[in-house]
């Protein structure tokens, strides 16, 4: 039997390959490319629609109805997903179901027929000044690389910065002179936030001592700001490590992250009298309306103004 005939048979063996699922490497080229969004929301679609394939079971995209949908939404509640997560995936089946019809699949989008799921706003836990106080005191002598573990906890906490602005930050970034960092946010979006003392002190204490120690582990000479002990860049994970190891070692609860200083960041902002927008522009959030939830949980000015202006306070 010839070569070519061999794979004639293997061809019409083989089942043949949903539409849909020749478009879904594409649809993450289209995400990235054209809609140019930010690598860790492309991996957080690509877990969603891994669950949505899951739950087709085989099934053609083609043949699902609106009820179709409205019980997959039903079987994320069921695996006990938290409401912003199910959101997401809502968010992201809309998103693959515009592509499907934009190159022909479907004649329409269904998708857009499921309500978004309305999110309670949930309070951000925030540290008290002498909880950080505590925690930036954590690393010490006794650890590895207590100057760089110090001066990223430091960084963190002085700019609001989100982690994985914190772990790409490289050294052109830092201006410790000038006292400021630039970083790049969601979206690709930079911005510039300022340094404080003790975190410009920590940081040059780190480079003085620490990084060139940890840049000598590396193939090339890097130039990311914050190092591993093989002189790689500092991975989120990692990032994430170090925040809960001196957090249980400052006695603080577990469910403290590195979202919590950014959080704790924004906070002590207002309650120091910095206006709102100001607060939006260091934390890099687009709308107003993201920052406000920090006028929830920073009570303590709003009841001094309660009980300086207030006829009957």
């Amino acid at each position: 039997m010839s070569i070519r005939k061999r794979q004639l048979l293997v061809a019409r063996a083989q089942p043949p390959q949903r539409p849909e699922g020749r478009f879904t490497e594409a649809f993450f080229e289209y995400l990235a490319g054209e809609c140019r969004l930010a690598a860790n929301t492309l991996a957080a679609y690509r877990r969603d629609m891994r669950r949505f394939q899951t739950w087709l079971a085989g099934r053609h995209v083609q043949s699902l109805r609106i009820a179709d949908l409205s019980d997959f939404v039903a079987w994320l509640h069921s695996e006990q997903l938290a409401p912003a997560s199910i959101a997401r995936h809502i968010v992201a089946l809309r998103m693959y179901l515009r592509y499907l019809q934009l190159e022909g699949i479907l004649q329409e989008n269904l998708a857009e027929l499921l309500g978004s799921q309305k999110l309670w706003q949930r309070i951000p836990h925030v540290l008290s000044p002498a909880m950080v106080t505590r925690f930036l005191a954590a690393p010490n002598r006794h650890d590895t690389f207590w100057r760089r573990d110090r001066a990223l906890l430091e960084l963190l906490y002085a700019t609001g910065c989100r982690v994985s602005e914190v772990a790409h930050l490289s050294l052109p970034d830092v201006h410790l002179d000038e006292r400021y960092a630039k970083c790049q946010g969601k979206g690709n979006k930079q911005r510039l936030v300022p340094l404080g003392t003790q975190a410009i002190a920590a940081v040059r204490d780190y480079l003085d001592h620490e990084r060139a120690r940890l840049a000598a582990h590396a193939v090339a000479s890097p130039t990311w700001l914050f190092l591993s002990r093989r002189g790689r860049p500092l991975r989120r994970e990692t990032i994430w490590e170090l925040v809960k190891k001196y957090a249980a070692r400052a006695g603080l609860p577990d469910s403290i992250s590195p979202h919590t200083l950014r959080h704790s960041f924004a906070t002590h902002l207002l309650a120091g009298g910095a206006d709102l927008r100001q607060v939006q522009e260091l934390l890099g959030h687009a709308s107003i309306a993201t920052t406000q939830i920090y006028t929830h949980v920073e009570q303590s000015r709003l009841k001094k103004v309660h009980s300086q202006f207030h006829p009957r306070a």
